[in-house]
C-alpha cells in the first residue's frame, strides 16, 4: 500500500530485539518517524495535484443522535478496568479467560450502540479500544511462555523451542 507509513511496534523494525528498553523504542520511532516524514514532504505535491474524490450524501440508515452517552463512557472504564486486573503485566490463564468471558458481551453492546446511533469519535475509540483488547486478550491466551514483558503465571519459563520470532495474525488465524 502507498503512502501509508506505521511506527511503533506496527512495522516491527526490530532494531533492538524483544526486550527494547523506552529509550530506545522512542529513539527507534523519532528515527523512522523522521524519515517518513521526509518521504510524505517529498511526495506531498504529487499527492495533492490528484483528483479530489466525490462526496456522496450520507445515508444513516435510521441511526440517531444518542443521549446514552454515558453507555460509551461506563463500556469504556469497564474495559480499561478488566484490561488492568486480569490482562496486566503479569498474567494467569484463569484471569486472561476471566477477560474473555466479559469482552464478548462489552463488544456486542457496543456493535450494537455503533449500528443504532450516530458515530461520534469516542464511540469509534471505544469500538476500537474493544476490538485490540479482545485481540490481546486472545492472543496472551495462546501463548504458552513468559518472554520480556509478558508475564504469565501459567508458563514462567521462556519457550525457545517453540517460540516464533514473527507473530502473524490474519482472518485464517494466527502463525
Amino acid at each position: 500500500m502507498s503512502n501509508l507509513y506505521a511506527g511503533g511496534e506496527g512495522p516491527m523494525p526490530g532494531r533492538h530485539g524483544a526486550n527494547r528498553l523506552a529509550s530506545n523504542s522512542l529513539l527507534e520511532a523519532l528515527v523512522f518517524s523522521h524519515q517518513a516524514a521526509q518521504v510524505a514532504r517529498d511526495t506531498l505535491p504529487e499527492l495533492l495535484s490528484k483528483p479530489a474524490v466525490p462526496v456522496a450524501a450520507w445515508d444513516t440508515y435510521g441511526a440517531k443522535d444518542s443521549e446514552e452517552g454515558v453507555v460509551v463512557s461506563h463500556s469504556w472504564d469497564e474495559i480499561r478496568r478488566f484490561m488492568w486486573n486480569y490482562v496486566g503485566i503479569v498474567r494467569s490463564d484463569s484471569r486472561l479467560l476471566r477477560a474473555q468471558d466479559r469482552i464478548g458481551p462489552v463488544l456486542k453492546e457496543i456493535n450494537e450502540y455503533y449500528w443504532k446511533f450516530l458515530i461520534t469519535s469516542d464511540l469509534l475509540e471505544l469500538r476500537n479500544i474493544a476490538y485490540v483488547a479482545d485481540l490481546i486478550i486472545r492472543m496472551a491466551l495462546r501463548r504458552k511462555e513468559s518472554r520480556g514483558l509478558h508475564y504469565t503465571l501459567d508458563y514462567p519459563r521462556v519457550d525457545d523451542e517453540n517460540f516464533h520470532q514473527d507473530t502473524v495474525i490474519s482472518s485464517e488465524g494466527w502463525h
